[in-house]
This record gives structure tokens, sequence and C-alpha cells, in this order.
């Protein structure tokens, strides 16, 4: 026998773990390493202590870098306010309630420091030197119930003071100018509450706890509101204006603007003396002033302030004004605003005496027309209207497209594309009343027999005169009876077919009415955007902070009159402001109000008066590959809308509100608000109509419509339109039947007799030439509806 050793389980054997040394040399862990060097993963954690070693110097680092950033930007804010020549802080203090009034409150706040104001007497403003606060302040008291003068105050304000009173609540007036001045967009807003005699200290808590309630819903970055009868809450709203930083509004980011001190007018040359504020003011650009236009500079003149010496005495030297800048000739902004069309620019010329020798030598007017090679001759013409060119002819469907029972249609808009021209009337063919079966395209007809004329007449009414319900009424709102007295074809002779809204060509620039050669088209906006302020940061100009003369060429002498208690500003325009375009507004309803009065559009500093198209807003421009929207005529309330107009260029996202007019003209209704959305001309404003017809008899897919037209020429006009019903079915008009308008359509399933049959037509809108708005003027009796007289 063979010898077995014995083994132990390999579990049972005891390994010993390598020796370590914590305290290896250099050396060694080289010669460990082998030339490796070890690379910590970007994954793993570090230990403990140098986590918390990492997080303690980043967070001191983002800490310092934080605290330099906001010390930078309020030095930036401030750095024009600061110095003995520094520009004062602008305030505009607009009073809410009829008990209060802004020269009290302007008082207070200059014996709380123990200042003195200076008023200027030709434009009403407040001077006030805050040596304290080493700085000064610039007052422009407003009067109660001036809604324009405070919206042009808070244009160029570094502050705003509304003053409340703890006795009378606002009224409807105050709560529209906070919403406007909201939609506007508001500077840094300080609150306080003034009246003749201090508040009881039992009711003083509570009447300040609601007062600030009330100003929180339209400022909630106020957190108290000062009491101008308190010593202390004097002294802190002064202090709050002196050494704040003001909130500039964004949409005055890039434009310059000046709030005038002196304004002088001799012949037609406007001199304005002030403070250049914003951006670089260019004097190539041209100058807005509010109520008369846009202007010319001639040229730009320094106005420095006498300095003051220690003793508080003016120095006897003069400084003379100095030219600081002229317009270049060949960059300066012209007042041309719209093209000039020529009519005769597309005129066919007559053909010359060679052209007319060289067709009469092709083809010999005796024989005629040369027959057509066999086998060209296509199998099927096709019937084009009289007056319709190619592109419109091709929308017209033929008799064999005509026949699909389960083509796709969309829900608002099936129907096959024709144009709406006149074309030539056809005789038809009349039913007579003893025919009882007809076999039309292998398919049984109902049977069909003309009605008495009274009995018609009484049918029609009770059918029109029926309840419609409201859901009914939603679902259709663009419904609309067809005349008795005019043909359809007539009336709507404008209106066109459309398979489907979302995806039917249209073409942007067919049958464009004569305002559009006016206009300019821009071939990419937001590039021309870009390059027109980057050009304006490069161009540069005189510096804010500046106070300077402005002379402003061919103004009227009407421009010139200060109204006291009013603001006098001027605002500089960019490159191509002033060129009128295509502009479109996406607003919401704030009001009811029914589309058919002109309103004042406040956008950026203009104001115009409008008559705005509106149109359905859709993000993304909305589906399918054309840019065609459906007309709106009102304004929804609860949802976004597009208002277009003609008007002169906006850059970025204005601001912008609708006011109507009232009987008090300053007391204007706010009828919407929102911002400019884009200036494309390409945007197609569809308004849709909707034919609606009542089935008579029905045979399963088959029925006989009635009430949609009167006379068999219309159905034979309309017949290539595609049809569909309140349920969801598609058809097609077959033939007509008698002489009343009644016709046989096809459906691609059974349709019953609660159903109504709609036929949806569609024609562009166009929008409304905008006017300059002026203070002042009666409401224009231009401004008409969005719809043609007879289509109301």
């Amino acid at each position: 026998m063979t010898e077995t050793t014995h083994h132990h389980r390999p579990t049972l054997k005891q390994k010993n773990k390598p020796f370590k040394s914590k305290h290896a040399s250099k050396g060694a862990l080289k010669e460990v390493a082998k030339g490796r060097t070890q690379r910590q993963s970007p994954k793993a954690r570090p230990s403990a202590s140098t986590a918390a070693a990492q997080l303690r110097t980043n967070r001191r680092n983002n800490a310092k870098q934080v605290q330099l950033k906001k010390r930078q930007s309020l030095v930036s804010a401030t750095r024009i306010f600061s110095g003995v020549d520094g520009a004062p802080r602008i305030v505009a203090v607009i009073p809410l309630t009829e008990d209060v009034k802004a020269r009290d409150v302007t008082e207070r706040l200059a014996q709380s420091i123990d200042g003195t104001l200076e008023e200027v007497p030709s434009t009403g403003l407040q001077k006030l030197r805050a040596d304290r606060f080493k700085t000064s302040l610039q007052f422009i008291p407003l009067a109660y119930r001036h809604m324009y003068a405070a919206l042009d105050a808070c244009k160029v304000a570094d502050y705003v003071i509304f003053v409340l009173s703890p006795n009378v609540e606002v009224d409807q007036w105050g709560d529209t100018l906070l919403r406007t001045l909201q939609a506007q967009g508001l500077p840094e807003v300080v609150t306080v509450v003034s009246s003749d005699e201090p508040m009881d200290p039992k009711e003083k808590s509570g009447v300040m706890k609601s007062l600030l309630s009330f100003i929180q819903y339209f400022v909630p970055s106020q957190s108290r509101v000062y009491d101008m009868h308190h010593s202390a809450d004097t002294l802190n709203a002064i202090r709050a204006l002196s050494e704040g930083k003001p909130s500039g509004v964004k949409w005055r980011e890039g434009r310059s603007y000046i709030l005038a001190e002196n304004v002088d007018w001799t012949d037609g040359m406007l001199s304005v003396t002030g403070i250049v504020r914003g951006a670089h003011l260019s004097p190539n650009r041209l100058i807005h002033l509010p109520n008369y236009g846009d202007f010319q500079i001639a040229k730009i003149m320094s106005a420095p302030l006498p300095r003051h010496s220690k003793s508080g005495k003016a120095d006897t030297m003069e400084i003379e004004p100095q030219l600081l800048a002229e317009p270049d000739e060949s960059s300066a902004d012209s007042l041309v605003s719209s093209n000039d069309p020529d009519d005769l620019e597309n005129e066919q010329t007559w053909p010359t005496e060679e052209e007319m020798q060289g067709a009469h030598n092709g083809v010999d007017a005796s024989q005629g027309i040369p027959d057509a090679r066999v086998g060209t001759t296509p199998k099927a013409v096709r019937k084009i209207p009289k007056g319709m060119s190619e592109y419109q002819a091709a929308w017209i469907i033929d008799e064999s497209d005509e026949d699909g029972d389960g083509e796709d249609g969309d829900g608002e808009g099936n129907g096959g594309e024709v144009e709406m021209e006149e074309v030539e009337e056809e005789e038809m063919v009349e039913l007579h009343p003893e025919d009882t079966e007809m076999e039309t395209d292998g398919k049984r007809s109902v049977a069909f027999q003309d009605l008495d004329e009274e009995e018609e007449e009484r049918q029609l009414q009770s059918w029109r005169n029926r309840k419609r319900e409201e859901e009914d009424d939603a679902a259709f709102p663009d419904e609309i009876d067809t005349p008795l007295d005019v043909p359809a074809r007539t009336r709507f002779q404008r209106y066109r077919g459309l398979r489907s809204f979302r995806t039917s060509p249209w073409d942007p620039y067919e049958n464009l009415p004569r305002d559009y050669a006016r206009i300019f088209q821009f071939e990419d906006f937001k590039r021309t955007e870009r390059a027109v302020k980057r050009r304006a940061e490069e161009e540069g100009g005189i510096e804010p902070g500046t106070r300077v003369t402005v002379y402003i060429k061919d103004v009227p002498k009407e421009a010139a009159q200060v109204v006291p208690g009013r603001p006098f500003v001027v605002f500089s325009l960019l490159q191509h402001e002033h060129k009128k375009t295509v502009l479109n507004f996406a607003v919401q309803r704030n009001t009811e109000y029914d589309g058919s009065d002109p309103l004042i559009l406040c956008v950026g500093p203009r104001r115009f008066l409008v008559n705005p198209v509106y149109s359905q807003h859709l993000r993304g421009g909305g589906k399918g590959a054309n840019n065609v929207h459906k007309f709106e005529r009102y304004l929804r309330h609860g949802t976004t809308s597009v208002a277009t107009i003609y008007g002169p260029v906006v850059y970025g996202k204005q601001p912008c509100t609708l006011l109507r007019e009232t009987e008090d003209p300053q007391a204007p209704e706010l009828v919407a608000m929102g911002s400019f959305l884009h200036p494309d001309t390409t945007r197609i404003i569809a308004k849709r109509i909707i034919l609606t017809g009542h089935p008579f008899k029905i045979h399963k897919k088959t029925a006989t419509i009635r009430y949609m037209f009167f006379n068999p020429e219309d159905v034979e006009y309309f017949k290539p339109i595609q049809l569909h019903t309140k349920y969801g079915r598609t058809g097609h008009i077959k033939e007509s039947l008698g002489t009343h308008g009644y016709y046989k359509a096809h459906f691609d399933g059974p349709i019953n007799q609660m159903d109504t049959v709609c036929m949806s037509l569609y024609k562009r809108v166009y929008p409304k030439w905008s006017e300059l708005w002026r203070e002042g003027d009666a409401p224009s009796s231009t401004g008409t509806s969005n719809d043609d007289a007879m289509e109301e």
C-alpha cells in the first residue's frame, strides 16, 4: 500500500500580515514606488482635517469676493452723486390721497437736517443740500391727480416717495397709478405718512401696519413706513434717500436722459440745461421730447455751476461754456421714419418694335396657335377662376380629392384652400319637384323638394332665433350668419379656406397693403440690436454726471412751455429707433375693454395713440411651419394676447401699458400691461369666421344642409372648401339642391340631427398706423374697429 500524507484544511492555516513601517525613509518609499506617481481620484473625498481647511478657505474667499462685488457696485452706482460737483439725487414726491401735499413732505425733510430748500421758479423743482450726508437732493413735488406728470417723473427719478394719509384711503385713481407705475418700472421707493395733525398714539400702531400692508401689495420690498410727525422717522427717511443705493430701472439701461433745470427757445432752437444721466449722450442720436416727437441735436455745450467758497459766497470769476460735441453729418441719424414708395417702380413697360417684330416672325397670326404634340396634353384640365394667380390656383382641390372620406383635418380650420376672388357665374341646373330619387357617384341621394318662400322664411328665422347655450358659444366664438340680401361669394370674397390652420402654407408677402411699403424690415433683429448697443458703447459721448446745455433744432415753440409742477425731461434714442415697423406686444388685460376705442400705448419714454390688432400668443412662436396666428376680436381676461401696431422700432424687453381716456383727462383707465415682444413683419394675423348650416335631412353619411347659403351660385363657389361639424365629422359639398341654397354633403361618418355643419373661412388682417399722443388733445375719431364695417 502507498502511504498517504495527512494535510490540514487550508482554512486552518495562519497567514500573518507583512511588516509595514510608518516611518519609512524617502529612499525606501521611492524604491517601493519604482517611479510610479500617486494620483488622487477627483471623486475621492479628502480627509476631515483637509476638507475643513478647504471649506474654511473657500468660505472666506467667497465672502471676500461678495463683499468686494457689493462695494464695487455701490461705488459705481453712487459715483455720479459723490464729490463737490456731484449730481443731485432725483426724488419724485407723489401724493396718493387728496388731503396730503408733496411740499409739506419736502419741508419736513429739510427741517430734519436744518437745510434750506432752493426752488427753481421756471421748472418748480426743489433742491436741498444735505451736507450731513455729503450729497444733495432734487425734489419733484407733484400735485394730486396728475397721472402723466407722475409717470414722467418716475421715468427719470432715482427715488420715489409715496405719501399716504392716516385718515383717507387710496381711491381708484391712486390704485390705477400704482398699477401703472408697477408695470412701467419703479425705482427705489420710500413710503411716508403725512397729515396736518399727529396721529393718536393708541391708533398709530394699527394705522401704520395697515398702510404697510397696503404698500407691500404693490412694492413688496417695503419694510417700514415713515411718520413725518416723528423726528426720528423723518431723519431716517432722508438718510435712506441720501445714503442708499438707487436701484436702476431695467429699460433705462443704455439710454441717456436729462431732467431739465432751465429751458429756453429762440427761433426754433430749444436749449435744455441739465445733468446727463444713464448712459453716454451722443450728439449723433435723436432726442425725444414727450408729447412732441423726435428731433436732432445741433450741439452740446458745457454748463458748469459756479464754485462756492468756504464762506458760502460764489466766486467772482465765471466759467464760460465750452463746446463739448457736435453731430457728425456722416453718422448722424436722420428724421426719416418711413419709406416713400414709388407706385410706378414696378410698372410694366410697353414692348419695343423689335420685340413686336420678333413675335410676328415667330408665330403667324393667321395660322393661329399650333396644336400640341401627341401625348403632351394632360388628361384632366383644371378650370381656374378668373383673376387667380398660379399660387392661388394651387390651393384649389381637384374633384378627385374631394371624394376622400378619411382626410386628416384640423378641427379649427378644416377646409380646402381656395382664394376668395370673384369668379364667373355659371348657370346651375335646377331640380324638379317631381324628382324623388337621384343617383350621384354611385350613392343614393336623399329626396328633396323646395319649400314655399313664406315657410322658408319662417323656418329660417326660427332657426336663427334659437337659444344658443354658453358652451356652444365658447366652442364656436366666430360664428356669423350669412346675409340674405348680399351673395356670400361677394360678402366673403376676401376670405379663403384652409385645410389646416397649423400647417397649410400662407405666403406672408402676398397681396400686402400699401402701408407695408412704408415700413422697415430687419433681416436679423437680434443681431442688429446687439450691433447698435455695441456701437453705442464704443462711440461714447458726454459722460453721465456732466452738466450740459443741449441745443435741439427745429422744435415748435409750444414744446418749450414748461408747466409748473410737471417735470420737463428729454430722452436720447438709440440708432434706428425712429424708423417705423410692425411692433408686437405681449399684453394681459386688466379691466373690461370692448376693443372699439383708441388706446394710449406707453412704451419706454414714448406714448402713442393706437388701435391695436389682437391675436393669440403661442409659446415658441406657434406650431407648424407657417407663422399664422388667430385674430382676437378683443382682449380676453386671464390670457396673454399679442397687440400689433405700426410704430417706431423698440429695443429690449421694454414694459408697456395700454391706457384708455375717460372724461377726466388725468384719470385714464388701465386696460392692459405687458412688454415688447418682437418686430416681426411676417407674422400673419388671420381672422376666422364660421358659416353654420343646419342638417335638414340625413341618410347615414349623406345629409341635406340648409341655411348656410341662399343661392346655388354660392354653393358652387364654396364647393372646394372642406366642412366640419360640432361633433368632429369632416366632409365635402357634393352638389347643389334647388334654388334656395340647399346642398348635399357627404361626411366621413354618420351625423345626427342635433349636429351643426360649419365652414371655416380666413382672411389676413393688418394693424393700424399709430400716432403720437399729446396730452390735452381730444381723443382721435380715426380709430376704427378691427373689423370691416359690413362685417360687424
